[in-house]
């Protein structure tokens, strides 16, 4: 028994004890980590690689051009800088000019007027139109396909059409008023009103879509729990309808703003920013000054003061909204 116990002693002591293996500072092995990290290393570069072609074309095509205008406004740039590559640094001499020319209170005024109007036409109409689809009978979903017909047409196609309706002598528009010669086109009281309608009957289309989504999404339980309170009509719109599509109001009149400040191919389409400016806006003058008058520094400096409004607009908007949603 003796002999037995020291032969297994033996042996016990013969045989080798693993060594612990080491763990790192956060408690894990030094193998798991590494797996993790090369796992995690190569999701984040996954990630990259399918949002790099995004960002490549949205710097080529949209963030250079910008920085470009946004250079261009400080310097004389103009026709002969294609020759001679010189375009003299002026400071902020193109923005004084523009902003002191006889044209330019004008132009900021006819800009509010005209978006005001058409932003204000659009969304109204646009939301009853919604509204009034919202509920189905028979041949909407044809009626809703026609009304897009307005957005799908060029807008320069649109203004040639307009104007054919608009003319003072053998407009259909003129006609139907019981042969009246009102010179939508060509009076300076008449025209800014005239183009402002065109600019709605074109938006229309737009406001209605987006504005018909946002009230599919709201569930038809809501407006049952508010009828048995005695919520119908004007007030389930008031307490239901309107706070949870408040969300998809922001996104539409935001663009609208943006895309109505910028409108220049119906203006020009219509009036050519006249007669006598009246119906001339930062967007047309920016337009004239650069391929008309040729002084790009010019209509970059314009474009550059259209762009600041559109962003301090949008911002305001949204910063507006959210406080109310919050509240």
């Amino acid at each position: 028994m003796a002999e037995a116990a020291r032969l297994a002693m033996a042996r016990t002591e013969s045989v080798p004890v693993p060594a612990s293996v080491p763990e790192s500072a956060s408690g894990s092995a030094p193998g798991v980590a590494g797996r993790w990290w090369s796992a995690r290393r190569r999701e984040r570069l996954t990630q990259v690689g399918f949002l790099l072609p995004a960002v490549l074309y949205l710097g080529a095509f949209f963030g250079y051009p910008v920085v470009k205008n946004v250079v261009m406004g400080f310097q004389h740039y103009t026709t002969a800088t294609f020759y001679t590559g010189a375009a003299p640094w002026v400071g902020f001499a193109n923005y004084l000019a523009v902003t002191g020319s006889a044209v330019f209170g004008r132009a900021v005024l006819n800009t509010v007027l005209f978006t005001v109007g058409s932003i204000a036409g659009q969304f109204t109409i646009g939301l009853a139109i919604a509204v009034f689809f919202h509920r189905r009978f028979p041949l909407s979903g044809m009626l809703r396909s026609l009304l897009l017909l307005p957005w799908l047409i060029p807008l320069i196609v649109s203004s040639a059409v307009w104007r054919w309706i608009l003319d003072e002598d053998h407009g259909v528009l003129n006609r139907s008023l019981g042969g009246a010669h009102l010179p939508w086109l060509t009076s300076t009281s008449l025209a800014l009103l005239a183009v402002v309608l065109v600019n709605i009957w074109i938006g229309i289309p737009f406001n209605t879509t987006i504005l018909y989504g946002g009230l599919q999404d709201i569930p038809q339980e809501l407006y049952e729990a508010a009828a048995m309170d005695g919520a119908t009509g004007l007030r389930a719109f008031w307490y239901v309808t309107w706070p949870l599509l408040r969300p998809v109001v922001t996104v539409v009149l935001v663009l609208g703003v943006v895309y109505t400040l910028k409108v220049l191919d119906i203006i020009l389409g219509l009036t050519n920013a006249g007669p006598a400016n009246a119906t001339q806006t930062l967007a047309t003058q920016s337009y004239q000054l650069s391929f008309q008058r040729f002084d790009f520094g010019q209509g970059a400096a314009l474009g550059n003061i259209l762009i600041v409004v559109s962003l301090l607009f949008a911002v305001g908007y949204l910063r507006a909204s959210r406080r109310a949603v919050q509240s």
